[in-house]
């Protein structure tokens, strides 16, 4: 019995949910959210990064009464995608002649599937909601949470969004 006791003060004692476990469960997903969001394998791979090196520093905010781990990682993944995004377009505005010189055309032929470059023409409210969604099977509830948006609207914007890629899809038909 002792033996239990020490056990569980010692569980106690370490970080329930350790950086490097949460790393190897959630960077695959996380990787693959924001690189179909944004198409930019650079980009994604520092996204991934840069949300573990968030999480680390606010670790003690995670409260698992108010969403699951995956659901808050997913939200911070989000976030610094966004701002990275927002700050790319201010950038681009200010300066696109250096924004031209940078970019090169990566994407093969088969990244060019026609469902991708659906999404891809969806408004970014719309698109982050499919693709939390089907590729990587949040409930709405928790696609709330990480877009920081009421149930309703996720609701609204899925079912807006599943008609605009019906409506794009049809004319392969």
């Amino acid at each position: 019995m002792n033996s239990n006791k020490e056990i569980n003060s010692h569980m106690e004692k370490q970080d329930p949910y350790p950086v490097e476990t949460l790393f190897v469960t959630y960077k695959t997903a996380i990787y693959q959210f924001v690189y179909r969001y944004c198409q930019d394998e650079q980009m994604s791979f520092d996204l991934v990064q840069d949300t573990f090196i968030r999480y680390s520093k606010y670790q003690e905010h995670f409260d698992e009464k108010k969403s699951s781990m995956k659901t808050y990682l997913f939200r911070m993944a989000y976030q610094l995608m966004i701002n990275r995004l927002n700050k790319r377009n201010r950038m681009k505005k200010l300066l696109p002649f250096l924004y031209i010189q940078n970019q090169r055309d990566n994407v093969s032929t088969e990244e060019k599937l026609t469902v991708q470059a659906a999404i891809q023409q969806l408004p970014a409210e719309q698109r982050a909601v499919i693709l939390l969604t089907y590729y990587h099977d949040l409930t709405q509830k928790e696609i709330s949470e990480i877009l920081g948006i009421p149930l309703g609207t996720v609701k609204s914007r899925l079912h807006a969004s599943l008609k605009k890629l019906r409506k794009m899809l049809e004319v392969g038909e």
